[in-house]
């Protein structure tokens, strides 16, 4: 009991500080201040209210702001709209209780050039309400320290959370039901976005992307995305868990994504690009991407269970090169993409790559086309396939012979159970050769082909 009576009058005493200051006005300290911050409830604002408290909370948000303390607001429901953060501002509710409910406005809450803005506990509901074209239900610009933690974020129309040029955090929230994209980061300044749940979103789950191609070094860490449609519709523009676009030396690690209508996880133009560590189930396109004029992605110790294709690594034509593929598992693709692809792109591949690629330690099962796809047509360079076990595919590995196709090796590979062949010479989707190597293998310079166990 002494103990608890000491941290009592602890926390009794820096309240009574706090409101003692000279530095906080009278204005700011119209309620009283505790160590969680002022009570929303003493500066009017009214929980289960059917009437709109924008005003009240304005008030209260920037009374605390100007105390430096939190905005405290008790369970309930508060009808709500265009609230905006100051430098500094918080608000924290009661986990699962608290709710905000959107009334009008361009977001529910925004901040600009608001730097250590945080949201804790709080429900922000959408309620569906139209929002204006790129805005969130959340809507942070240009700040730094920004914290959303512990948060659900609920029926946005747009995106559920947008932030610009922001650094900071969101942490342990759910976003769910955003009839656009769950999160959508652009021109990140130092970004975490760790530990949430995304799901039940119509176009994207998390985005990162940058205005032009640069440096962006946001963290995707721990979180679990599903159902992610493309309502939007294209050709892979929408329907992704995880989309990385333009944004250099990202890591997207330790993801549960299950059921996107396109990919797991899809880096356009994105350099340096990191995905190690996720688990991938249900997708309708190619599951782990690395697309268009990037240098530089590691795909790494993966698990992929349904997809058209498992990993690709692709248009060299674009600029595209420069991979390490190692140490995923990929079973169970499908030999057909979903509507709005290109219907000559090819499907039921476990692994494909081009360009400057290593392809090591990996297990493919269950590829109907070819377990690992080396090039496409002329445009194949420097790749080597090493050490891999596949099983039970159309095509153990398949290897462009085109004209003007560049160097590969396969090597010490154990091919098992291949339907049409175990290692074959392809131009496009046609099969020039018989099984390599063989009698034909001296007229494909451009081929090493070594060590490998075929059965």
């Amino acid at each position: 009991m002494a103990l608890h009576r000491r941290r009592f009058l602890a926390f009794s005493a820096v309240g009574a500080a706090a409101a003692a200051s000279p530095l906080v006005s009278a204005r700011a300290t119209a309620g009283p201040i505790s160590v969680l911050g002022l009570d929303a409830a003493q500066l009017g604002v009214r929980a289960g209210s059917p009437d709109d408290q924008s005003r009240a909370l304005q008030s209260a948000i920037d009374r605390a702001a100007a105390a430096r303390v939190p905005l405290a607001l008790a369970p309930g429901v508060y009808r709500a709209g265009d609230l905006r953060l100051p430098a500094g501002g918080q608000i924290i509710g009661v986990r699962g209780a608290t709710r905000l409910v959107l009334t009008r406005g361009p977001s529910l809450v925004s901040a600009t050039r608001a730097d250590a803005a945080a949201l804790t506990g709080l429900v922000l509901d959408g309620a569906g309400i139209s929002l204006p074209a790129e805005r969130g239900l959340v809507h942070f610009t240009e700040g730094r320290g920004i914290r959303i933690s512990d948060c659900e974020i609920v029926a946005s129309a747009r995106h559920g959370i947008m932030l610009e040029a922001v650094e900071g955090e969101v942490t342990g929230s759910t976003v769910r039901g955003a009839r656009d994209s769950g999160i959508l980061s652009l021109d990140a300044q130092g970004l975490r976005i760790a530990a949430n749940t995304v799901c039940e979103c119509a176009n994207n789950g998390i985005l990162v992307w940058r205005s032009e191609a640069g440096d962006d070094g946001t963290l995707v860490l721990d979180n679990r995305v599903e159902d992610i449609a493309a309502r939007a519709g294209g050709s892979g523009q929408n329907g992704n868990a995880i989309n990385v676009f333009r944004a250099g030396n990202v890591m997207v690690r330790g993801n549960r994504i299950k059921g996107a209508a396109f990919s797991a996880v899809r880096g356009n133009a994105a350099s340096n690009l990191q995905i190690a560590g996720n688990t991938c189930i249900g997708l309708g396109e190619v599951a782990l991407y690395a697309e268009f004029g990037f240098e530089g992605a590691l795909i790494a110790n993966n698990v992929v269970d349904g997809a058209a294709i498992g990993v690709a690594v692709t248009n060299f034509n674009e600029g595209g090169r420069l991979a390490v593929v190692q140490g995923n598992l990929v079973r169970n693709l499908v030999p057909f993409r979903p509507a709005g692809t290109d219907p000559n792109d090819p499907a039921g591949i476990g692994i494909g790559v081009e360009a400057d690629t290593a392809v090591s330690g990996n297990v493919i099962e269950n590829a109907p086309t070819a377990g690992i796809l080396l090039g496409w047509r002329r445009y194949l360079r420097d790749v080597s396939a090493t050490a891999n076990v596949v099983r039970g595919c159309g095509i153990g590995i398949a290897v462009s012979v085109a004209a003007g196709a560049g160097p590969a090796m396969i090597a010490d590979n154990l091919i098992s159970g291949s339907r049409r062949g175990a290692i074959l010479g392809m131009d496009g989707h046609a099969t020039v050769t018989g099984d390599l190597p063989g009698s034909e293998a001296a007229r494909y310079a451009h081929l090493t082909i070594s060590g490998n166990r075929l059965r």
